[in-house]
């Protein structure tokens, strides 16, 4: 397997992301009924946020943070949904990848996590 090298391989692993957490019986109502996500509007802003971490460019300008905040007031996070959208977001890079930039993501968005259950608590 290959390390993550593009915009495109994001976009890869964000499709596999969505395709699973979607429909799981954990979280995917937080996606479908919460946030009522939009896919083909969220898939390209999820994308700028993935390449600005990993790369240092992309054009994402929103708050994560407040976005789940948000979130959060209207059906309340628990450890549960943050161990399991680990599990599926690592899930989605270690079918398809692997190397330093394939290991950042992963550490990135467990920091994220973190940062966001100490917030939500």
């Amino acid at each position: 397997m290959k390390d993550i090298s593009s915009r495109q391989d994001i976009e890869h692993i964000m499709q596999t992301f969505y395709t699973e957490a979607l429909v799981d019986p954990i979280i995917g109502d937080f996606f479908t009924k919460i946030a009522r996500l939009h896919l083909e509007e969220h898939l390209p802003e999820i994308t700028d946020f993935w390449e600005q971490q990993l790369f240092r460019k992309g054009r994402y300008q929103k708050n994560v943070l407040q976005i789940h905040l948000d979130l959060n007031v209207k059906k309340k996070f628990e450890e549960i949904h943050f161990q399991t959208w680990l599990a599926l977001f690592n899930k989605a890079i270690d079918q398809n990848f692997e190397g330093d930039l394939a290991n950042l993501m992963k550490t990135r968005a467990l920091s994220i996590a973190t940062v966001m259950r100490i917030k939500m608590q």
